[in-house]
């Protein structure tokens, strides 16, 4: 046969599945109806499982190809009588709130957390997103979470990645268990610089301090320094600016900002190339214990687990391609306590504004093993 003679018999065979899966979910809504008035389960996993056994039995060398089609036909359904039995859902209930609780601008002030000292990229971040802010320095990342969590802050400023050095994953691990929202996220630019004491040359520089992300995105310059230099981590690379000011050994350099040069006396050593990329960016987020949409807001990130099978993440990404919505991260930690099970973040270029998408989250809430969502902001 040729081609267009193939095509319009496909035609006739796709006007056939469209006419029979139609006809299929009219009859699963009749199945939510009997299961809500004899209060069943949405889920029946052992007659899928054994419709899924038969078709695999008369599909020949296509049994790979039939069992995926099958699962989502079944995927598709349990979808539509949760939605048509209205089950509930925790994170549409907190998507409305958020909606409803929700000023028209962002705020210009506020009282915000910031882990370090003055001059630290945490507070550039944070002058950037609220121009009359009033910062409280803490020592550390979890300090930032607990003073917003306890209402001692109304926001808190961390970094969540760097474009060279990856992920900072103690803010990860923190967002998966504190009850906090993002409600909004800034891109910096970064340019680290070695600051000393004044009049310090390179070759009297004996120990260089820094925070871990910073001496990773500046590695390759360590690296030529050789043994002979002894690296160090801080907290933050504010406080190594700071160190370097008050310690008495004059060969003892930070890994730091020009700011920070300014802040505290020191001088900038402009020996060459200082860190990998001169493209080198963090994001860093604000968050908040009284979740909030502001206008602008295009991004969503979750944190979700899935059930530990074959095809489990295929199924979550599956509900993002079919609304043809941009997955722009996707991460995975650990579980504590779980042998190689992973949770999953996932930033997605959406609006919970947009009512498909409301109803996407509350499919995949319904579907995975354990969804959270961490709030829609706009990246500024």
């Amino acid at each position: 046969m040729e081609l267009t003679e193939i095509r319009e018999k496909i035609d006739l065979v796709d006007a056939d599945i469209l006419k029979l899966f139609l006809e299929r979910m009219d009859l699963s809504k009749e199945v939510a109806e009997v299961k809500a008035r004899e209060n069943m389960p949405i889920l029946n996993k052992e007659r899928e499982r054994e419709i899924l056994r038969r078709v695999g039995e008369k599909s020949g060398e296509y049994e790979l190809y039939t069992h995926r089609l099958f699962s989502t036909i079944f995927e598709l359904s349990r979808t539509y009588q949760r939605k048509y039995r209205n089950t509930g859902s925790n994170v549409r209930t907190f998507i409305e709130k958020s909606l409803e609780n929700s000023p028209e601008l962002f705020p210009e002030t506020g009282l915000i957390a910031c882990q370090g000292v003055e001059g630290a990229y945490s507070q550039m971040a944070a002058d950037r997103m609220f121009p009359r802010g009033n910062i409280v320095y803490v020592k550390t990342f979890e300090a930032v979470f607990d003073a917003v969590q306890s209402g001692f802050c109304q926001f808190g400023i961390v970094p969540i990645e760097n474009s060279s050095n990856g992920s900072v994953r103690a803010v990860y691990d923190l967002l998966q268990t504190k009850d906090v929202s993002i409600v909004r996220s800034e891109r910096l630019c970064i340019s680290h610089e070695l600051l000393v004491k004044p009049g310090v040359k390179l070759s009297e520089v004996k120990k260089i301090v820094s925070h871990e992300q910073a001496l990773g995105q500046c590695s390759e310059f360590l690296k030529s320094l050789g043994d002979k230099v002894e690296i160090e981590k801080m907290d933050n690379t504010a406080v190594a600016a700071k160190y370097v000011a008050q310690c008495a050994e004059r060969g003892v350099a930070a890994l730091s900002s020009s700011n920070c040069a300014e802040l505290y006396g020191l001088e900038s050593l402009h020996c060459g190339r200082i860190q990998n990329s001169d493209n080198n960016y963090t994001r860093f987020i604000c968050i908040t214990k009284k979740p909030a949409v502001y206008p602008g807001a295009n991004r969503i990130t979750l944190v979700l687990s899935c059930e530990h099978r074959p095809g489990a993440l295929y199924d979550v990404l599956s509900h993002i391609s079919a609304l043809e919505l941009n997955l722009i991260k996707l991460e995975s930690c650990p579980m504590v306590g779980h042998d190689f099970e992973f949770l999953f973040f996932f930033e997605i270029e959406a609006s919970v504004r947009d009512p498909k998408v409301v109803d996407m989250l509350e499919s995949l809430e319904h579907s995975c093993r354990s969804l959270r969502y961490l709030g829609n902001y706009q990246e500024v």
